[in-house]
């Protein structure tokens, strides 16, 4: 059985199935509940007597990605930064000029770190993002199952263009790895 409003609980199951004891001691008032994406259906042991506490909810492991931008255009820029939510400041900067050289916006893109996502699986990501476009911005970047890709070497999947290449910080110290870079981000 699935149920979608919690407050039905209370129609189908004693109290001391579905209540939390802090719950028991007040009177419960009317509380607007939104409805839940997913409902686990409580498990009713044989002795249901015992069961003195509350099922707990079931939270499922699949990730969320956090990402910066609205992925309008599924352009996805994968990077990794250890201590920043998303990418550095001035890394952000640089990357909208060369958005802006393309013609797109930061709401055009995803700008996804994953180190905050480590392990993970290009399967993943192409599964919940969809990205038609896709740029890998360092070794520290690129997730796993993606293959040998060859650096500022454009490849084009089944469903997304691929360009694996310098990170920042390696492109802001060198004027050669920022030319290589543009050079192949202009053919994506």
């Amino acid at each position: 059985m699935k149920v979608d409003n919690p407050s039905a609980f209370r129609f189908i199951m004693p109290d001391e199935l579905y209540l939390l004891p802090e719950d028991k001691v007040a009177k419960p008032s009317p509380i607007a509940v939104e409805p839940v994406a997913t409902a686990a259906e409580p498990v009713i042991a044989p002795q249901a007597a015992a069961v003195t506490e509350a099922p707990q909810a079931i939270k499922t492991t699949e990730p969320e990605f956090n990402y910066l931008g609205k992925n309008n255009k599924r352009f996805l820029i994968l990077v990794n930064y250890q201590n920043e939510e998303f990418i550095a400041a001035p890394h952000l900067a640089a990357l909208e000029n060369i958005l802006k050289r393309k013609e797109l916006a930061l709401d055009d893109v995803a700008i996804m770190n994953v180190n905050k996502y480590q392990p993970i699986t290009i399967a993943k990501i192409a599964e919940l993002l969809k990205p038609e476009k896709m740029v890998i911005m360092g070794k520290d970047a690129l997730p796993q199952g993606i293959g040998n890709l060859v650096l500022n070497t454009p490849v084009q999947g089944r469903k997304t263009s691929v360009l694996y290449s310098f990170s920042f910080d390696e492109m802001m110290s060198s004027n050669e790895n920022k030319k290589a870079f543009w050079d192949q981000m202009k053919t994506i």
